[in-house]
C-alpha cells in the first residue's frame, strides 16, 4: 500500500521533494493532505533561515483535475518566527516551491495551465475551455493570469 502512495505522490506532485502527502481517491474526488517536512524556511524579505515554528494553518489551493476527478488539496503550512533587527517582519509563512506562492489561491501547476489556455484562447474562450477541463474560472482571471505570466 505504501508503494501505491509513493506512486501517487510521484504522479500528482513530481516537483515537490520536501512534502509528506496522504492521498485518498474517491469516485468523484482525489483528496490530498500535504505538509512540508523541511526543517525550516527562509524569510522572503531578508533571507534569514528560521526553524522556530510559531503556528500552522490550513490552505486549500485549487489544483488541476486528475483523471476526470477534481483534486482537493489540503495543505498545512507553518508560520515561522525569528529575530532579525534588520527586517521589518517578525513572522513569515513557508512556501512550498513548485506548489504555492504568497497569497496564491491556485497551485503553480494550475496557474501555468490556465495561463497557457489564456494565451491560446484569450478571455471568454479560455474560461469556457477551462470549464471543459474541470476548472471554474472567469474570463477576467484568465486574462490576469496571462498578464502575470508575461512579467
Amino acid at each position: 500500500m505504501e508503494e501505491v502512495a509513493l506512486r501517487l505522490k510521484e504522479l500528482l506532485f513530481p516537483s515537490i521533494p520536501d512534502a509528506a502527502l496522504s492521498v485518498d481517491v474517491d469516485i468523484e474526488i482525489v483528496r490530498v493532505d500535504a505538509q512540508s517536512i523541511a526543517d525550516g524556511a527562509v524569510c522572503p524579505v531578508c533571507g534569514v533561515w528560521s526553524n522556530r515554528v510559531h503556528g500552522s494553518y490550513l490552505r486549500f489551493p485549487a489544483d488541476v483535475p486528475s483523471g476526470g476527478r477534481s483534486v482537493v488539496l489540503q495543505l498545512r503550512v507553518r508560520r515561522f518566527t525569528y529575530e532579525n533587527s534588520g527586517c521589518a517582519r517578525r513572522t513569515f509563512v513557508e512556501q512550498i516551491p513548485g506548489l504555492t506562492r504568497r497569497h496564491g489561491q491556485r497551485t503553480e501547476r494550475l496557474r501555468s495551465t490556465l495561463a497557457a489556455v489564456g494565451l491560446a484562447l484569450a478571455g471568454l474562450a479560455g474560461a469556457c475551455f477551462a470549464r471543459v477541463l474541470g476548472v471554474s474560472v472567469s474570463r477576467s482571471t484568465v486574462l490576469r493570469l496571462v498578464d502575470a505570466s508575461r512579467t
